[in-house]
């Protein structure tokens, strides 16, 4: 059983959302492994420096995230979040002092894209595809930075409402919020708006006529350059070498 941290006093007003985040910080980063039970309350109240209300109030809504369970006279167990959470963990775990979840991330969202992209060559409406390029305007006229960042994170949901499966919808979802917190740190891809357009144009194109292979291999392609511009590219060329994949992200590159 791990011994409970020591914090600095949490603002009152904030105290349960503070104290739900680094609870969550500590469950996630193992420093009370999964299997294991919590020090007793009144012990980890005094170390987080909180009341044992507010501690009460901050592990019910980790058991509703499914990170602990609570059983009447034994405690409060730290579950393998591994086996019972879903995506919308991501956001959490990306912020973690562990490049390789964001590297994962990024190779899920490639592999995942492609995907999409290739379905919604097939299933894409009119609309759809009006839809496609009008957002892929919307990223070159974009200010360059978050905002163009923003626009092109348009064109990824219209992609996936595109395939007609909700579940690639929510999974877009949960795949863009995993890095919005650190979105800030991979805004060089779209300092330049209209390079930024003309890298995505062959993807939305490629969906626009229809053509599944065509449309997987762009996007592939597309989601490997701005993952390695990303990740340290130091431009469109070097992003765009070759066809291998040892950028790096597999390398484990952050």
């Amino acid at each position: 059983m791990a011994d409970p941290l020591i914090h600095s006093p949490i603002a009152r007003d904030t105290v349960v959302d503070v104290l739900v985040s680094r609870l969550r910080a500590d469950v996630l980063s193992q420093r009370y492994a999964p299997g294991s039970l919590l020090p007793p309350e009144r012990e980890l109240a005094a170390g987080y420096g909180v009341t044992r209300t507010s501690l009460k109030h901050a592990l019910v809504r980790l058991v509703g995230a499914g990170l602990l369970e609570t059983r009447h006279g034994v405690g409060t167990r730290v579950r393998d979040y591994r086996r019972t959470a879903g995506p919308d963990l991501l956001p959490f775990l990306v912020t973690l002092d562990d490049p390789s979840w964001l590297t994962e991330v990024f190779a899920a969202r490639r592999e995942i894209g492609s995907l999409i992209a290739a379905r919604a060559a097939v299933h894409a409406s009119g609309a759809d595809r009006a839809r496609l390029r009008r957002l892929r305007d919307e990223v070159a006229a974009a200010p360059g930075g978050d905002p163009a960042q923003q626009a092109e994170a348009e064109v990824h949901r219209a992609l996936a409402t595109a395939s007609g499966n909700r579940v690639y919808e929510l999974l877009v979802n949960s795949l863009l919020r995993a890095y919005d917190d650190v979105r800030h740190l991979f805004t060089g891809p779209f300092r330049d708006p209209a390079a930024a357009a003309e890298r995505i144009t062959p993807l939305v194109e490629a969906v626009r006529t229809g053509d599944a292979a065509t449309a997987h291999a762009a996007a592939d392609a597309y989601y490997l350059c701005t993952e390695r511009l990303m990740l340290g590219g130091d431009s469109d060329h070097d992003a765009a070498r070759g066809d291998d994949r040892d950028g790096p992200a597999d390398r484990g590159g952050h």
